[in-house]
């Protein structure tokens, strides 16, 4: 290992000043994997890490987005490394949830949607989240619900309602996510949307759509006439 160091350190500079003059557009996932390793590894050649990580959780995105148990369980991934992973994926939906919501939801609606897929679209399980919005369709609070099993997350209309209430909401989106990766709302998400939206309107409160979230993207039960 001692005669790899000054070999390593070589190509970690020459990764560093690649990514400082051309950006990342140029790196394949693993590169990028690599030299984020090494800042918590230095002492290893991180590369072989990197390619077997990518490999195990089948994409990049599905890396950063797996559980700090599961990213342990990798032989030779440390509480560090492990650490640095969610620190990026912690960034990386830091800023799309500023981006997102911090203007009036329905117009910046891409930008939800990517904040959206970033958190959702490699969860293994599914979760149930109310975007709360005041009324002027800015973002109170971003909530998570319920958590659920691979292909359930229980939903109470009147516990949505009642929290809306309790923030003060003037309107919500509802979110989940499919880990299928099929987004197309089932049966039960179209009862249980509607049944929100009939709890909610004798308050006066709105839903502007339900959008759920799938590996191979997104449906909105607005935008296909549902609701």
């Amino acid at each position: 290992m001692a005669s790899d160091a000054p070999s390593a350190a070589g190509h970690r500079e020459r990764l560093r000043q690649r990514l400082l003059t051309a950006g990342g557009d140029g790196f394949h996932d693993y590169e990028l994997l690599e030299y984020l390793l090494a800042l918590a590894i230095p002492r290893q050649d991180t590369k072989p890490l990197a390619k077997r990580l990518i490999d195990e959780f089948g994409s990049l995105a599905a890396l950063i987005a797996a559980t700090p148990e599961e990213l342990k369980r990798v032989d030779g991934l440390g509480d560090g490394a492990a650490a640095a992973i969610k620190f990026v994926e912690a960034v990386m939906l830091r800023a799309l949830k500023t981006r997102a919501l911090d203007r009036p939801v329905l117009s910046g609606w891409q930008a939800l949607l990517d904040y959206l897929h970033a958190s959702l679209a490699q969860r293994p399980t599914e979760q149930f989240r109310v975007i709360f919005l005041n009324n002027r369709n800015i973002m109170i609070r971003d909530e998570v619900m319920n958590d659920g099993t691979v292909n359930a997350a229980p939903v109470y209309p009147r516990e949505i309602v009642k929290r809306a209430l309790d923030l003060g909401a003037a309107a919500m989106v509802l979110v989940h996510n499919h880990p299928s990766g099929d987004p197309q709302p089932s049966r039960d998400d179209i009862q249980m949307t509607r049944a929100i939206i009939e709890a909610g309107r004798h308050l006066g409160l709105a839903v502007h759509d339900h959008v759920i979230i799938g590996a191979s993207g997104h449906s909105s039960m607005r935008a296909a006439g549902l609701i």
